[in-house]
């Protein structure tokens, strides 16, 4: 079943964000995963969550989403991500 890692990140450091930016693909790309949205416009229609940057990144299942998440190629770029922005990530099963 495919997973899905969502986030909404409050970019606080453009140009080293855009440095991960540049580099995450590969590591996603090496678990299976692909970005189906990757910072497009976002409006909120409901609730009190202010969408910023969303981000949805597809993994065949939730274990290769976890183990990217884990993995050694994505340890330094999730350093640097921390280091840029603020946010919320969580993983979810899709139907």
């Amino acid at each position: 079943m495919a997973a899905y890692i969502i986030g909404n990140i409050e970019i606080t450091s453009p140009e080293p964000y855009a440095s991960y930016v540049k580099d995450v693909g590969a590591s996603v790309a090496q678990y299976g995963g692909r970005f189906i949205v990757r910072g497009g416009r976002a409006e909120k229609l409901e609730g009190p969550l202010e969408p910023k940057r969303v981000v949805v990144i597809e993994f065949p299942t939730v274990e290769r989403a976890k183990a990217w998440w884990d993995s050694e190629e994505y340890r330094e770029l999730k350093a640097l991500r921390r280091r840029a922005s603020a946010g919320s990530l969580f993983v979810v099963e899709g139907a």
